[in-house]
């Protein structure tokens, strides 16, 4: 039976879970994810964690920030007034907003906090700077 390792294009079910349990992921009852390790297609902790599993294995693995989606970078959120919002937005917290710089750049992020006339909007992946565990099963090693 042949290992999963650098190269190997793999089939797998997941179900990713955060630090009180809570499920934020999952594939179980759909179709499997399928990625060559390596490739960069997923986060890096996950490729590390399917190195070594054989067809049909469950494991667990939990993932740091480094390897997952990086700390949480404090010069990515930042507080506007709420008249600067997109025209039509509702401000509510875990809305997704996108702004238009003045330099054109669009610049993408969660309302997280709305307080008075002012909303703050975070930038960061909502995974970042956070522990992630993976409850993996391998249905394909190619």
């Amino acid at each position: 039976m042949s290992q999963v390792k650098k190269g190997s294009r793999v089939k797998i079910f997941y179900t990713g879970r955060l630090k009180d349990g809570k499920i934020f992921e999952t594939n179980v009852g759909g179709a499997p994810l399928e990625f060559s390790v390596g490739k960069g297609k997923v986060i890096k902790g996950f490729e590390n964690g399917v190195i070594g599993m054989k067809m049909g294995e469950m494991k667990t693995v939990t993932i740091k920030p480094a390897d997952g989606y990086g700390p949480k970078d404090p010069s990515l959120v930042w507080t506007v007034a709420s008249a600067e919002l997109p025209s039509g937005t509702v401000p509510e917290p875990g809305r997704e907003v996108v702004f238009t710089r003045s330099d054109g750049v669009e610049v993408e992020g969660r309302i997280v906090k709305m307080e008075d006339d002012q909303v703050t909007v975070d930038g960061n992946h909502p995974l970042a700077g956070r522990n992630l565990t993976f409850e993996i099963k391998v249905v394909g090693v190619g």
